[in-house]
């Protein structure tokens, strides 16, 4: 199930709202309730540079989990197209009936896995999911039958390359499914509340107000936008391609 975090242009639109309320809620209600003293301005100086530099660390480390996520995603899919493009090299050293079907397996797992990076219809992932399971059951009784027959160290290979291929879509899931906690984008979000509050509160006249209550709020916003852009691997901007199955694909065309 889809969550908020999955669409980076919703979390832009509502952060900047809710912050920009945020700092409208500091200015006006907590102002007049209360107005900072000219004795206290000092410390609470203090206390808004502290707040904004928490802010803006909680954003770098984000950041941060949000690139490490990506490359590993991109790593794995590199990862993935070798491994297959090795085991169809490595079925011509079963026999010949055997080699020709899991070429022909292979050939069609891998159009698979490049509508897994490709698509965003969920139905067609969830398809897709389904005939990938049972393309990975079939490739395995393709490279066992051959194996039990004919027990020697070079069909040993050929399965070590086909359980290559099936760990390596395991593997490219787990870091699809590896997204920044939510109760980090939890921690990121109240910060930026309490940071745009004190903000809005501590506004020294009306003319820095509309600029101060706009600016801040618009620069965290396209932080938290950037931060689910990349950590989004599917309905992002900034989307892992698969080159390399790409590539694959093509060169198994021209073989």
């Amino acid at each position: 199930m889809n969550s908020v975090m999955d669409y980076p242009l919703l979390v832009f639109v509502v952060s900047f709202f809710v912050l920009w309320a945020s700092t409208r809620i500091g200015a006006g209600v907590l102002k007049r309730r209360r107005s900072l003293e000219q004795d206290v301005r000092e410390d609470f100086d203090v206390i808004l540079a502290a707040t904004l530099t928490l802010l803006g660390l909680i954003i770098g480390f984000s950041f941060s989990m949000a690139i490490n996520r990506y490359d590993q995603r991109k790593i794995y899919e590199e990862s993935e197209a070798n491994a297959i493009g090795t085991e169809y090299v490595r079925a011509d050293l079963l026999p010949s009936a055997d080699a020709a079907k899991v070429r022909a397996l292979v050939r069609t797992y891998l159009e698979q896995r490049v509508l897994f990076y490709t698509s965003e219809d969920e139905q067609e992932l969830r398809q897709a999911d389904a005939r990938t399971a049972q393309l990975q059951t079939e490739l395995w009784s393709a490279v066992l039958a051959p194996a039990l027959a004919q027990p020697t160290p070079i069909v040993a290979l050929v399965v070590s390359g086909m359980n290559d291929v099936l760990n390596s879509q395991g593997y490219t899931q787990a870091a699809w499914w590896n997204r920044i906690p939510v109760s980090a984008w939890g921690l990121m979000v109240a910060i930026a509340i309490c940071s745009n509050l004190f903000l809005g509160y501590g506004t020294r006249n009306a003319k820095s107000e509309r600029i101060l209550h706009l600016v801040l709020p618009l620069l965290v916003s396209i932080s938290f936008f950037l931060i689910a852009d990349i950590d989004s691997p599917r309905h992002g901007i900034i989307r892992v391609k698969p080159q390399n199955l790409h590539s694959l694909v093509e060169s198994l065309r021209a073989h």
